[in-house]
């Protein structure tokens, strides 16, 4: 029987079994199967197989090998192969849509920088500032920052005020919707044109006409400007009180949203009539409100705090400076 032989590592596999290299191989001819050739190959003194010798593979040999075993790798190792590396792409832009953004940039640069160049020559010239719109978010189109530009203990009331100039754009923008509809139902185009001159001129004429001068006072502490607004929400008042009665002084007073159009409209048409009740109820609304806020302004003046409040502010802003 012929053993073959084969180099495995640091290890001679024969056919039969397992052993270690020597520093210089064995080749075992036919005449070797002799067990006494085999014994004195080994080293061994009597007849047998020799201590690498097995009929099983691996298990002598973990028993009688000298060499430590190595520790078992993780049933996970994957020796790196399965690694996935996270390459970029497409972070490189496009050198014209590069150019294109620099250039946008310096256009948005240039015009911030003419902007401000127009308010400081604006201020140097007339010492008056230019605020920036903030209101509402979405469309800023006009200036309101109470929370910083109004004192403390003035704060509240503004707040109030301002509802109650949206309060008035609600109105006016329902009695409007509410006219329209008495036209479409054939009440006449005349009432649907007066109705839309409400609208138009009395949103942004209220707050020029009395919010914004009420703002400024309660700011600056202007008693001219506090003048300025009692005059003009006593005619505020009086037209929302005008407007909820309605009476028929103007194309039978249908170009208002008051309690005696609606009266009228219920008899012919009940849809108008209801759209006229709304109105009614709104106009009753922002007139309690517009008195109660009219009241609280004027207690506001007369109590003196605007002065405390703003010598509170001027030690506040000492304190933080120190």
């Amino acid at each position: 029987m012929r053993f073959q032989w084969a180099r495995k590592g640091s290890f001679l596999v024969f056919s039969r079994g397992v052993i270690p290299r020597l520093n210089q191989p064995y080749f075992l001819s036919p005449s070797d199967k002799d067990p006494a050739v085999r014994a004195h190959i080994s080293g061994q003194s009597h007849y047998s197989a020799g201590p690498f010798y097995t009929t099983s593979t691996g298990g002598a040999l973990a028993t009688n090998s000298k060499l430590s075993p190595l520790a078992p790798e993780p049933s996970d190792f994957t020796y790196d192969r399965d690694v996935t590396v996270d390459i970029p792409l497409g972070t490189t832009k496009d050198p014209k849509k590069r150019e294109k953004e620099l250039e946008s940039w310096e256009v948005e640069l240039k015009r911030k920088e003419q902007e401000l160049r127009r308010r400081e020559e604006a201020i140097s010239r007339t010492g008056f500032v230019i605020k920036e719109k903030n209101w509402p978010a979405f469309f800023p189109i006009i200036h309101n920052d109470i929370a910083r530009e109004v004192p403390p203990g003035a704060q509240r009331l503004m707040y109030v005020a301002f509802a109650s100039w949206l309060g008035m754009v609600l109105c006016l923008v329902w009695n409007a919707i509410a006219v329209t509809t008495a036209w479409i139902k054939g009440y006449g185009v005349n009432i649907w044109l007066l109705a839309v001159i409400y609208a138009i001129a009395g949103c942004p004429g209220s707050y020029v006409l009395w919010y914004k001068p009420l703002y400024r006072a309660t700011s600056n502490e202007s008693a001219l400007r506090f003048g300025w607004f009692f005059l003009c929400y006593l005619f505020h008042i009086g037209f929302c009180i005008f407007a909820a009665i309605a009476p028929p002084i103007f194309f039978n007073g249908k170009s208002l949203a008051g309690i005696l159009p609606a009266v009228n409209a219920f008899s012919g048409n009940t849809l108008v009539g209801i759209f006229y009740l709304v109105g009614f109820g709104l106009f009753c609304l922002e007139t309690l409100l517009s008195i109660w806020v009219l009241q609280q302004v004027y207690a506001y003046f007369r109590s003196g705090r605007s002065t405390e409040t703003k010598q509170e502010a001027a030690r506040a802003a000492a304190r933080t400076a120190l």
